[in-house]
């Protein structure tokens, strides 16, 4: 038996064509040599643990202060499910314009998820320019939920999207935006290379719904996995948190106009309520008046009216009266 040996070159670095290695056999069999070089012929891919790190994108999830517990939780879960994230402190709404790309400078972030607590319940979210505003609705945490899906921390995710979000200009601008916002960069460090979960953008009721579930490799189905959110489209700006307005949804109703209208809704039933009462109070009292209740009275005549001035005098009693009785009945 001859002993095959395998020639492989350096490794080759990631941007360079796979190179071929070829077998080398032993002077004995040279005949044979021409043959077998064609059959054992093994194309060697270049190796992946050389790839560098090119795209070196970041993204700063921060919030300002008067948020709650559940918007605080749905940060900790973004920033667990993307490892290309980076955290800061709170910071005032006052000084979120002025402050906010300094911040991303300092951090080294080109990308910025900001969650902005308005009343301490009512959550925006302005991505990085050209900037986004959405209103945050119906949050639920990976704890919350309790559901049975579950991926490896730091792996990479796919990214779903609705078809319609290439139909109109404006969710195109938004798809790009997430793409760029919560793709993984490819050979990042703190990544894994591998894929075992998948976020999906879906339209309905003019929202877009996030969900992400896990890839489950026996037969490739979903089992979601949390958090999930959905976003109420505001408008989008040209620049970082200000700007030109590109977009403004005729749909979208601010959550104080929600408000109003129904404390005016139940200020109406109020009233009514009222109305109805008065009316109610006023046909009894109509009722309990009747009109011809009178017709057949007569009014009395009226007698003079005499007043005693000296006492009435003393009536005299007989006396004897039972003896006068029986001397009448014996008379008969």
């Amino acid at each position: 038996m001859s002993a095959f040996k395998r020639k492989r070159g350096g490794q080759a670095p990631a941007n360079k064509k796979a190179k071929k290695g070829k077998f080398v056999v032993d002077k004995a069999e040279a005949p044979l040599e021409a043959e077998q070089e064609k059959k054992n012929e093994v194309t060697i891919p270049p190796p992946v643990s050389l790839g560098k790190w090119t795209n070196k994108e970041r993204v700063l999830i921060f919030s300002s202060r008067g948020i709650n517990f559940r918007t605080r939780h749905l940060m900790q879960d973004l920033r667990t499910l993307m490892p290309h994230s980076k955290a800061d402190t709170k910071m005032d709404r006052k000084d979120k314009l002025f402050i906010v790309n300094e911040v991303c400078e300092i951090k080294n972030c080109n990308k910025c998820l900001f969650f902005e607590a308005k009343k301490k319940q009512d959550l925006y979210m302005c991505p990085h320019g050209p900037s986004a505003k959405f209103l945050v609705q119906n949050i639920h945490t990976l704890a919350e939920l309790k559901m049975t899906g579950n991926c490896l921390k730091g792996s990479r995710p796919l990214l779903s999207f609705d078809p319609k979000f290439d139909k109109e200009p404006h969710f195109a601008l938004l798809k790009e935006l997430f793409i760029q916002t919560f793709s993984t960069p490819r050979y990042h460090p703190k990544s894994q290379p591998f894929v075992d979960h998948v976020f999906t953008f879906t339209m309905a009721d003019n929202r877009i719904w996030f969900r992400n579930y896990q890839i489950i490799e026996e037969d490739a189905s979903l089992v979601e996995i949390g958090p999930r959110l959905v976003l109420n489209l505001m408008k989008i700006f040209q620049g970082s948190f200000g700007g030109p307005t590109l977009f403004e949804n005729p749909d979208f109703k601010s959550p104080n106009m929600i408000r109003l209208a129904a404390a005016a809704r139940v200020r109406e039933k109020q009233m009514v309520k009222e109305m109805q009462k008065t009316k109610r109070t006023e046909a009894k009292q109509e009722v309990a008046k009747d009109v011809t209740a009178d017709v057949f009275l007569t009014p009395a005549e009226e007698k003079a009216v005499h007043i005693q001035t000296e006492a009435p005098a003393p009536k005299v009693m007989k006396k004897n009266k039972h003896k006068a009785f029986k001397r009448q009945r014996m008379a008969r």
